[in-house]
Order: C-alpha cells, then sequence, then structure tokens
C-alpha cells in the first residue's frame, strides 16, 4: 500500500470518530500543556539568573584576592589590645614574605597571555552634598573601558565619562532621586561634593603601636550621568555603587582601603595595596587559564565562569524534575490512546477482514492504526504547544501584575525556546507510537476469516 494510501485512510478513520478523537488529542494536548510549561518555566528561570550574568559584561572577568598569610597568629588572646597588636605585627614578620596585591601584582596580572586589562577594585567612604542633603555612602571607581558594557550599555540620564582626568561622577538611580527629591535627572550638569579621609604622614602611639594619621579632605565632582540598577541576581556587578567615579580619581583620593587590615599592611610594606583586584581576558574562553595562572602565582581567584557551570548542573536537574513533573498528565493521556484505538478495531473488525481478503498484508493494517496514532500525537503536540503559551501569558502577566504592586521590576517567567516547541512535538509522537503500537499489533494479527464473520 502507498504512504499516500496510508495517510488517506487514517485521515478518514480519523474524521469518522471526530468527537473520540478531538477528546483524546485534547487529552495529549493537556499533557504537553503541562509539560511544555513546567520546562518554560525552569528555561525562563535559566534565562533569568544566567542570562543576566551572561548580559553583565562579567562573564570575561576574574576577581582576585590576597591569599591568606601562613601560620598561626602570635600573641595571645591575653593582655591588653596595644599588646596583642604588636603580637600579631611581630607574628607578621616572622611569618616571612607574602604575596601582597600591589602595582606589582597589577604588573604581573597584566603580562599574562591573553589579559586584557588589569584594574584593583578601588571603594571609598565618602559623604556625599548636594544643597541640604548630606549622606554617607561608598563611591566605587569605573575604569573607561567599561563603557557601553554591562550595566554602563544605558544610561538613564546623561552620559559617561568623557575622559579619566574630569572630576566627574555617576550616581545610582535609587541614590539620585534621593539627593534631589524624586528628580534625578536635576543632578545632570551639577556639582556635588564629596568628603572624604585622606591619610596623612603615619603616626606611632605612645604604646609603640603603628597607626594611619587622617584628615577630612573635600572635593567638587560634576555629575555626568545617572545609572539604574539592573534586575537579577547580580544587580549591576562589582563597580555599581551610590557613587562611581573614574578608577584614576579614585586612586588619587585613596588607592588604600584603610580598614585595619589593610592599615596593618601597609605598616608592613611601603608598598600601596589593594583588598581585590579584577583581570579582564580578551576572549571569554582565556578565563580558564589565566585564572589557573594567577592561582599559581600565589593568589586567590574566581570567575563568573566558576558560578555559572555549577548553576548550569542545578538547572538541568530542576528542568528534568520539571519534565518528569510535566510528563505525568501526557502518560495518563497515551492510555487514552490505547483506548481509542482499540475500540476503533472492534468497530472495524470487519473492514479490516476485507482489507487483507483483497490482498493487504499485516504490515498495511500496522502502518494504517500507526499513523492514526502519530496524527493524533501531532494534533495534540501542536495544540498542546498553544495552550501551554496561552496559560503561560496568563500567569506572567497575573504575576507581573503583583509583582509590580510590591515594587518587583516585571519578569518573563515562561520561556519557550524552539527546542521546546520541537522537543514536545516529537516527545509526543513518540509518545503516541508508543501506546499505538499494542493496538496496531492486535488488528495486524486478526484472522481475515474471523473478521469477515464479525457482524
Amino acid at each position: 500500500m502507498r504512504v499516500a494510501d496510508t495517510l488517506r485512510l487514517s485521515l478518514r478513520n480519523l474524521r469518522e470518530a471526530k468527537l473520540r478523537t478531538a477528546l483524546t488529542s485534547l487529552g495529549v494536548a493537556i499533557g504537553i500543556a503541562s509539560l511544555v510549561g513546567m520546562v518554560s518555566f525552569g528555561v525562563a528561570m535559566q534565562d533569568q539568573l544566567l542570562g543576566n550574568l551572561l548580559r553583565s559584561g562579567l562573564f570575561d572577568s576574574i576577581t582576585v584576592t590576597a591569599a591568606p598569610r601562613p601560620g598561626g597568629q602570635r600573641g595571645g588572646r591575653g593582655g591588653n589590645p596595644a599588646a596583642r597588636l604588636r603580637g600579631a605585627l611581630e607574628s607578621a614578620r616572622q611569618a616571612g614574605p607574602r604575596v601582597l596585591l600591589d602595582d606589582a601584582a597589577l604588573k604581573t596580572f597584566a603580562a599574562i597571555p591573553g589579559v586584557k586589562e588589569v584594574f584593583p577594585d578601588v571603594r571609598i567612604p565618602v559623604e556625599v552634598s548636594y544643597g541640604d542633603f548630606s549622606e554617607f555612602t561608598g563611591a566605587t571607581g569605573v575604569p573607561m573601558s567599561a563603557r557601553g558594557q554591562g550595566l554602563f550599555q544605558r544610561i538613564s540620564f546623561g552620559q559617561f565619562f568623557a575622559n579619566e582626568t574630569d572630576d566627574a561622577c555617576l550616581l545610582s538611580l535609587e541614590f539620585a532621586q534621593r539627593a534631589s527629591d524624586g528628580k534625578p535627572e536635576s543632578l545632570v550638569g551639577r556639582d556635588v561634593t564629596f568628603g572624604y579621609a585622606a591619610a596623612s604622614t603615619p603616626l606611632t602611639s605612645e604604646t609603640g603601636v603603628p597607626g594611619v594619621n587622617l584628615q577630612r579632605s573635600e572635593r567638587k565632582f560634576r555629575v555626568v550621568g545617572i545609572v539604574e540598577r539592573q534586575a537579577g541576581p547580580n544587580p549591576g556587578g562589582p563597580m555599581f555603587a551610590a557613587v562611581m567615579i573614574p578608577i584614576a580619581k579614585a586612586r588619587e583620593m585613596g588607592a588604600a582601603d584603610l580598614s585595619g587590615a589593610q592599615a596593618l599592611l601597609r605598616q608592613l610594606s611601603d608598598r600601596r595595596v589593594y583588598t581585590t583586584v579584577t583581570v579582564k581576558v580578551n576572549r571569554a574562553q582565556d578565563t580558564e587559564a589565566v585564572e589557573k595562572t594567577i592561582k599559581d602565582l600565589g593568589f586567590n581567584a574566581f570567575s563568573i565562569a566558576d558560578l555559572l557551570e555549577s548553576q548550569k548542573k542545578a538547572f538541568i536537574l530542576l528542568d528534568l524534575l520539571l519534565g518528569l513533573v510535566g510528563s505525568i498528565a501526557l502518560t495518563v493521556a497515551s492510555l487514552g490512546i490505547v483506548n481509542t484505538m482499540v475500540m476503533s478495531i472492534l468497530e472495524r473488525t470487519r473492514e479490516i477482514g476485507v482489507m487483507k481478503a483483497i490482498g493487504g498484508g499485516d504490515d498495511d493494517v500496522r502502518k494504517i492504526f500507526l499513523v492514526e496514532a502519530s496524527l493524533i500525537g501531532v494534533f495534540g503536540g501542536v495544540f498542546g504547544i498553544g495552550l501551554g503559551w496561552a496559560v503561560g501569558r496568563v500567569i506572567n502577566a497575573g504575576a507581573n501584575y503583583y509583582l509590580q504592586t510590591q515594587g518587583v521590576p516585571p519578569a518573563n517567567l515562561f520561556l519557550i525556546p524552539w527546542w521546546l516547541m520541537a522537543g514536545a512535538i516529537g516527545f509526543a509522537l513518540l509518545v503516541s507510537l508508543v501506546a499505538g503500537s499494542f493496538p496496531a499489533m492486535r488488528a495486524a494479527r486478526l484472522d481475515p476469516i474471523q473478521a469477515l464473520r464479525h457482524d
């Protein structure tokens, strides 16, 4: 029997039982809709969490920190604070040389093959004043290479730094709204005053404990742009802060972090040290090799690629779990296909006998029933994708309305890529073929004489 004849007979048989075919296809559609809905939710969550990381421009970045000094701390826990600090200093001196994150280390990182740029993560406590507004916050240094990348792809108001020599700054949208009474755009082009602690000549106390002499300094910066925080698990990256200034200006204002640990390091060495350093690579593929080289130099290194790899494994398991839950309804629908095919055999037993009597073989009968089951699966799969998409849009609209009432940015909770649509239809076809195999074999084994006698 030709393929065209098999397809024509199968379609005719399905049309003769329209209601039964429609109900069976609907069962498959509901199963596919549940499967698509579950998996599309997992895909959307993966896109929201991992996609934001990829689009943030941090996938080619490596964060480097200094490794902890080996050896225990001497000096004990007893005694006064000065004695304990003297003991810590003596312990640090006797512990041997330590690899520091200083300017020399930055030059070493820059010489590694595949490295595009190296810059320290400089953060400075500042008091920002504008008119009657005054607030303590942190200012972070931003390299000029960040222009048009990640967080700085879109500036809400104004523009990015023109150069690294001007006293210019970017403000976060939230901070600008507080400073301008809800009119952040009015700050663009205006001057704000930064008050910060600048280190001067080191001093030594009466107890012989070294310290740092600080004095207040003020500097005016012109607001050139307002940046809005991004949605997602990494809302702005390491460079996002209430106030952002060119990294050259941040290093001028006090490159070394004057926290307790950093002040101690400054007393042990005259070199400028940093808490963390960011290493940018030319290509994302170079991240792993550069990260390994940095670790071999004695530093701690971490990249988004490390986090991405572990997150991908977690989402694969989540997608499998959601797919298994969604497949339950499709499994139930496959029983409906078996029932429909068995009933069709009972109704068409005499017709099968006539077909075999005029030369039709077992394979021809088997093909007809398998094609009928396949058509039910394809129809149900296509309709199920549409049903899953429609239900997803309704849930997404309701969820986003609720999120907006809570002040949370809207998000796409259901995402149906092309591979999910193709996979859903293919899975529906496979389930239908498996469900139709037993009725098809049963129909093919009918004895033509007994079939002709069937009333």
